[in-house]
């Protein structure tokens, strides 16, 4: 499994957005060469962590980068913080990343590169055989609602609490191809549509492909792309785990023939965006039934499910107890609304999601 981590940069003094993603990239570069790099906008950078098949290495990765990204970053007298969306300070339109496929972005989709500072954690896991990947996502795309609200990190925006507990999420859709992914009867399936796609100038390449689980259009693993970006590193971990566990899972049931379930699109939309709204509190749509049920009992079915090949993996102990710590603490949303109870204040938010985001 492999960890791509979007995350913002701010201003330590006013908190907000910072447009100087390039020069800490460049700054960072030197420490930890191409597992960092820039993103659409200037207020972005993008760190990566290389494949591991264990947990407990990845998480070394993970937090050295982070705080590596961060060293770099201080040195230019700016902070990370890991959110979603951005809690103070985003001006439209944003300043886009120079490069020829950026350039190209912002001509074809224009507002929507205009008002884009969205980060997320993406999740790559490997596959014995690339052409499993579609059937995968198949038997992914159930999951997609209680993956949002585990994960939701982005309850601000501008200043403003949105009443959402993932507000990326909701934005993220207005995408032309984003959100969860259609069902797909074949990969020649996913080839034909993909190429429909491109000819019809809804993507501008392979890359653009915004569904929350996708097939890499350049490595031989499974992308899922749904989360926000991750509050602390135990966060970014914890999603690792469950999503590496899906997809072993998903493979078991592809080599018994099992076939994928198969919500309606519209149903699965309407969960993924209950999810987004709520995180874990309250109720969320089941998106086989239909059926209102709390978000912990989709995330507690969901676990269940998986249980076998997290202890496959050794990682159940570990999952269980960030599990129970996301029950007591709260998504990364609950804790930033905690931060902004404390004094009403957004510059604590953000003081808050600096401190989180590479924790001592």
């Amino acid at each position: 499994m492999g960890v791509e981590e979007e995350l913002l940069l701010v201003d330590p003094l006013t908190r907000v957005l910072s447009p100087r993603g390039p020069e800490v990239v460049s700054e960072a570069a030197g420490e930890l060469g191409e597992r960092v790099g820039t993103e659409l906008t200037r207020y972005q950078l993008e760190v990566r962590a290389d494949p591991h098949t264990c947990l407990k290495e990845a998480a070394e990765q993970v937090r050295s980068t982070r705080v590596a990204a961060a060293r770099a970053a201080a040195r230019l007298g700016v902070r990370l913080a890991s959110t979603g969306t951005p809690v103070l300070g985003q001006t439209s339109p944003v300043p886009i990343t120079p490069g020829a496929r950026y350039a190209r972005s912002a001509a074809h989709f224009r507002a929507l590169d205009d008002e884009q500072t969205a980060c997320a954690c993406h999740i790559h896991v490997g596959l014995p055989d690339p052409r499993d990947a579609v059937h995968v996502s198949n038997h992914l795309r159930p999951w997609l609602p209680p993956l949002i609200a585990f994960s939701a990190n982005s309850p601000f925006r501008e200043g403003q609490d949105t009443g959402y507990a993932s507000w990326r999420t909701t934005t993220w859709g207005r995408w032309p191809v984003a959100g969860p992914p259609p069902y797909f009867e074949s990969p020649a399936h996913f080839d034909d549509l993909v190429e429909t796609l491109i000819d019809a100038e809804a993507l501008i390449d392979r890359g653009g492909l915004y569904w929350d689980i996708r097939p890499s259009h350049h490595l031989p693993t499974i992308e899922v792309r749904v989360a926000d970006a991750a509050l602390t590193p135990d966060d970014t971990l914890t999603l690792a785990a469950v999503v590496r566990a899906l997809t072993a899972t998903a493979l078991q049931c592809i080599r018994a023939g099992e076939p994928a379930p198969r919500p309606a699109p519209e149903v699965l939309r309407a969960a993924c965006w209950r999810a987004a709204r709520n995180g874990l509190a309250g109720t969320g749509i089941d998106p086989l039934t239909g059926h209102l049920i709390t978000q912990t009992t989709l995330v507690e079915k969901l676990l269940h499910t998986i249980a076998p090949a997290l202890r496959q993996h050794d990682d159940l102990d570990h999952t269980r107890e960030q599990w129970q710590r996301l029950r007591t603490e709260g998504t990364g949303a609950d804790r930033q609304r905690a931060a902004y109870r404390q004094r009403s204040s957004t510059h604590d938010v953000v003081d808050y999601l600096i401190s989180a985001t590479c924790p001592h």
